[in-house]
């Protein structure tokens, strides 16, 4: 006679990108903590975060990057797009896991500069490759930051063929322009659904647009993919945050 196994623990991800518009909500305060912690009630592994400043007059001189972290826990690998004498803004991923920065690099930008970081971690017996954007306003731009992106500096590296990979950011992109179509070739998009629409993310008091996205490749499987809309959330940028649930596929 034999006895029923208990299933197979799932080994689960949860991952958070988030817009936090130098931590400026729509009351005008510069706030962090506020922004901590909208991504704290959200329960994510993974935190990729644009629009950050570091050492910025505007913003009172605070290293955000490092604050979020603090505040949340985790270690924060941070990219300056922009570095002005001692004043920097970019993007960052944070993470209280095992992680390593593979790369962190100018994309090519024909107006405001613009970056990506390439981390990896160490998961659910894995080591999963996570990248975080933030591309710019004109199309052809976007495509031509999406190509590089896509290319064998980045996500077409050998490193990436493999292993579990998520791309995370804000995009500026609807899903009908080029550059998304570019990335949806080769990835899978997370597309948070409302009645069978996908939810828009900015702006944050009235969304319209849906600019952030998150894609994974078929080495993760995704649950579930929000947005949050919390009256927080609201307040506390001029973007809403996207949360997936990804099952990491041996």
């Amino acid at each position: 006679m034999t006895t029923p196994q208990d299933p197979p623990a799932r080994r689960v991800l949860r991952a958070l990108t988030y817009n936090v518009h130098s931590c400026r909500g729509s009351d005008r305060r510069h706030d962090p903590a506020r922004i901590a912690e909208v991504i704290a009630e959200s329960g994510a592994e993974i935190i990729a975060l644009q629009e950050l400043d570091v050492g910025r007059k505007r913003s009172g001189g605070v290293d955000q990057a490092d604050a979020i972290a603090v505040h949340l826990k985790m270690q924060a690998h941070f990219h300056p797009a922009l570095h002005v004498e001692e004043e920097r803004y970019g993007d960052a991923i944070l993470t209280a896991l095992p992680s390593k920065l593979h790369r962190a690099a100018a994309l090519p930008s024909r107006g405001e500069p613009r970056g990506a970081l390439w981390i990896e971690i160490e998961a659910c017996g894995q080591k999963i490759q996570v990248f975080n954007t933030h591309f710019g306003l004109s199309p052809a731009e976007r495509t031509l930051q999406a190509e590089t992106l896509l290319g064998p500096g980045w996500i077409g590296h050998e490193r990436c063929r493999r292993a579990p990979l998520l791309l995370l950011g804000d995009f500026n992109a609807v899903p009908r322009s080029r550059s998304f179509r570019l990335i949806d070739e080769r990835l899978r998009v997370a597309a948070p659904r409302q009645s069978g629409r996908w939810r828009a993310t900015f702006p944050a008091r009235w969304p319209l647009l849906r600019l952030d996205h998150v894609f994974h490749n078929d080495r993760l499987r995704l649950i579930d993919a929000r947005v949050i809309d919390t009256p927080l959330a609201r307040k506390a940028s001029d973007h809403l945050p996207i949360v997936v649930d990804l099952d990491v596929i041996s």
